[in-house]
């Protein structure tokens, strides 16, 4: 009787899932952002996997005999002042964006899901992780990411740590302000009086709720991610050389991009198109998930 009575509590009319999905699904296709967002995010991605099929050069491997030569049938985007093939190491380098990107947004979405739900229902502890987010927000991003890799050192794997750390309270924050309002729902209310565990109200019932706007943050924190990874690249704190990367491909060309203009086009076009991609996507998703944002617009 009890469970279902706070089944009758919380739910509304119900939509067969079959019929849910068909519907998610067709106005997924029927908006031109999400879908033109995929397809950048999908065609990178696949890039991504298809690196050592795409090109047959080594993206480390030197030929100084080959330097500075513009794009051509044998090097497409031209070749870097060590004869080392750009088109090459852009596809290479697309792997570790991408995977600094996927990487950060696994981590900040677990932990921040994690901190935004548990502050947003334990009042006690609300006020102490909001002050500690509140702290590291007041930091611009590239400069706490600096800061975290100065006392870490330039490796992949802390890239990810470092701007893992500058966007959980942004992932946090997003959480909480959607579960404070799931938690003062009447079926919640309901499921407490009933004898409801904490864990299973935080996790079973105001959990669910959550994951529309975190799927959506999601998408931007992956665009912010792969851009500030670039950045901290270009500046010599990100990941090393001769690893390709698109931030130390652009620093590789910046002193000489008068006489080789490739080297800072390419990889700068593929830093717009991913970012383009994912925001677009992010775009279309928030449309799609947020019904609020729907209204507005009508």
């Amino acid at each position: 009787m009890e469970t279902s009575s706070v089944t009758m509590i919380g739910t509304q009319t119900a939509t067969p899932p079959k019929h849910h999905a068909k519907i998610v699904i067709n106005r997924f296709f029927a908006n031109r952002l999400a879908v033109s967002g995929s397809i950048l995010v999908l065609l990178i991605t696949l890039i991504c996997i298809l690196a050592p099929v795409l090109t047959s050069y080594n993206p480390i491997e030197m030929n100084v005999q080959d330097r500075l030569k513009p794009p051509s049938a044998n090097h497409w985007f031209g070749t870097d002042e060590f004869g080392r093939d750009v088109f090459t190491r852009v596809v290479y380098g697309s792997r570790i964006s991408m995977g600094v990107g996927f990487s950060v947004v696994m981590i900040t979405s677990i932990i921040g899901l994690i901190f935004g739900l548990y502050s947003a229902y334990y009042r006690r502890l609300d006020n102490f992780l909001m002050r500690i987010n509140d702290g590291l927000m007041a930091f611009p991003a590239i400069l706490l990411a600096i800061a975290i890799l100065a006392a870490l050192g330039p490796k992949m794997s802390n890239v990810i740590i470092a701007l893992s750390v500058v966007y959980i309270p942004t992932v946090a924050r997003a959480i909480r302000s959607v579960a404070i309002t799931v938690r003062e729902q009447t079926y919640i209310e309901a499921i407490r009086a009933l004898g409801g565990k904490s864990w299973r109200i935080i996790w079973l019932h105001i959990a669910p709720n959550c994951l529309s706007p975190l799927i959506v943050q999601a998408t931007f924190i992956f665009a912010y991610a792969v851009i500030t990874e670039a950045s901290l690249s270009f500046l010599g704190a990100g990941t090393p050389p001769p690893e390709p990367s698109w931030g130390n491909i652009l620093n590789d060309g910046r002193t000489i991009m008068k006489q080789a203009w490739w080297m800072t086009v390419f990889p700068g076009l593929s830093i717009m198109m991913t970012v383009l991609g994912l925001n677009l996507l992010g775009d279309g998703l928030r449309d799609l998930l947020d019904p609020h944002t729907n209204k507005a617009k009508k």
